[in-house]
C-alpha cells in the first residue's frame, strides 16, 4: 500500500492529505481557501503577461 501524498496549504503551511477526504485540497480548510481568493480577487497575485500589440502592427 502506498502512503498518502501530503502538500503543504498554501496559505497557512499546514500539512494537507492530498485526497477525497480533503475537500479543501490544495488548502487545510474553507478559510485558507476563501483568504486565498480574496487575495487574488484585491489583485495581490499577478501573472505576468506581454503587452498586447495594437491591431496595426500584427504582421499579415
Amino acid at each position: 500500500m502506498t502512503s498518502p501524498t501530503i502538500v503543504r496549504c498554501p496559505q497557512c503551511k499546514t500539512p494537507v492529505r492530498w485526497g477525497p477526504d480533503s475537500p479543501y485540497r490544495p488548502f487545510c480548510s474553507e478559510r485558507c481557501k476563501l483568504i486565498d481568493l480574496g487575495q487574488w480577487a484585491d489583485e495581490q497575485y499577478r501573472v505576468p503577461a506581454t503587452p498586447d500589440l495594437p491591431f496595426d502592427d500584427h504582421p499579415d
